[in-house]
């Protein structure tokens, strides 16, 4: 079971950091941010997270004789999502060194300007200023850093695995050929 969870976690992990790495190669450090940057993100997430499913399923299949409970299947799917997230982070802490830059800056404007779009008053972007001035301190600290980015991915993970366990425990779901 251990060689399957490292295999589809490295899967998953690989077309995660592949699908960050397109979305940074076509935006550059005008990533997109708001809306259309987290439609990207959960939906490379959720592509690549169906390794998840793929390696319950396997591991069903080949190594169960076609039959798996739902907490051994939902704890091999915590697992596979726990390595895809570490390849997550790690992507993201290369790509920040090499190719975004100071994100948090970008962030930061990017959520002023848009507050500034909507019509925030004076007092509100002086606290949302204040804010982001905080959060850019924060996130310069690998600490913070890290874990915040683990936390964009895995509970994800938690959800294709808790729907993969539900599923797959029935041996009639996507039976063995």
């Amino acid at each position: 079971m251990g060689r399957d969870i490292l295999k589809y976690g490295v899967i998953a992990g690989l077309v995660v950091a592949a699908g960050m790495w397109g979305t940074l190669l076509a935006f550059g450090k005008e990533m997109p941010h708001g809306m259309l940057g987290m439609a990207l993100g959960y939906l490379t997430m959720l592509v690549a997270l169906s390794a998840v499913a793929m390696g319950i399923k396997h591991h069903r299949d080949v190594d169960r004789g076609g039959v798996i409970r739902f907490w051994p299947a939902f704890g091999m799917g915590l697992a596979i999502s726990f390595v895809a997230s570490v390849f997550y982070v790690l992507a993201w802490e290369v790509a920040q060194a090499t190719v975004v830059g100071d994100f948090a800056s970008h962030y930061a404007a990017s959520v002023i300007e848009n507050a500034k779009a909507n019509g925030a008053d004076a007092a509100a972007l002086a606290t949302l200023t204040a804010q982001m001035e905080a959060f850019k301190i924060q996130y310069a600290n690998p600490l913070f850093r890290l874990p915040m980015t683990f936390v964009e991915i895995f509970p994800v993970g938690v959800l294709v695995s808790l729907v993969s366990a539900l599923v797959l425990r029935n041996p009639r779901a996507l039976p063995a050929r």
